[in-house]
């Protein structure tokens, strides 16, 4: 009976409407958006992630930083992909860090990580897309993380393109409905709107196409050895196939012929 009972709410659960919700109880609404870098051999689209560097440095960096990503990882065959001289004109020309030596600000230089930026509280950005889980599943068991992942880019996707347009004041301070955010209402203005950045190679960017472009460069912020980690379990797997192969052949040929005798003293 018990055993019964178990199986039923078991599949209750599975069947249960798929929507996420916050650890303080508010439902939220997550798009699951289809990145080029998801499943075992997906990899990172090098054009989207330099429009999710540019959308960064144009909007993002004004509050939020990534001090724990240095910019020489920016010309990474597997990531970003830009040339090592784009590189060094980017980092001269978008920062400045502050040199102990010379006791003074410096342009940025390769070997720099991009400068912590916390203004008006904004959180680093290094590795939100780790820190954010998308998907919960039915009561937040995380059923549905067993077959969409964990959804921290579809996470910052949606909040970035899930303001209502209303908002209200709050204990003094302004605040903005948000259908992604835990509880409905977030602190951050929209950062984002149609056509406020220019991409040199004409790519849409209404909110949704930049919120997917900056949200999978995030994505690589937090992984950027995704793509290593990817093919080494691939060869990992292959290496384990060919084991049991042999080791079942092995098997067969010395101790199968023996198994099954009984031993007469």
């Amino acid at each position: 009976m018990f055993k019964k009972l178990a199986i039923g709410a078991a599949f209750a659960l599975a069947l249960a409407p798929a929507s996420t919700f916050a650890a303080g109880g508010g439902e939220q609404h997550i798009e699951d958006f289809d990145f080029s870098f998801e499943g075992p051999f997906g990899t990172y689209d090098q054009n989207q992630l330099q429009r999710g560097l540019q959308i960064y440095t144009e909007v993002c960096a004004a509050c939020h930083g990534l001090k724990y990503v240095p910019l020489r990882t920016l010309s990474d065959p597997d990531g970003v992909g830009m040339p090592e001289d784009q590189v060094r004109a980017y980092a001269a020309g978008n920062f400045e860090v502050f040199d102990p030596e010379l006791d003074d600000f410096r342009p940025a230089i390769p070997t720099d990580h991009f400068p912590a930026n916390t203004a008006a509280g904004a959180p680093d950005l290094s590795l939100m897309a780790k820190a954010r889980a998308g998907f919960h599943g039915p009561y937040g068991l995380g059923i549905n993380q067993l077959v969409k992942g964990m959804g921290g880019a579809e996470y910052i996707a949606s909040l970035l393109h899930g303001y209502t347009g209303h908002e209200k004041e709050e204990a003094g301070a302004v605040l903005y409905e948000n259908t992604a955010f835990p509880g409905g209402w977030i602190s951050m203005a929209p950062p984002l709107f149609d056509e406020q950045v220019e991409f040199a190679d004409g790519h849409e960017n209404t909110v949704e196409a930049m919120a997917q472009d900056v949200a999978a460069f995030l994505m690589w912020t937090a992984e950027p050895k995704m793509m290593g980690r990817k093919n080494a379990g691939f060869v990992g797997v292959i290496f384990l196939s060919v084991l049991s192969v042999l080791l079942y052949l092995v098997n067969k040929r010395l101790w199968a012929p023996h198994k099954g005798k009984i031993r007469k003293d």
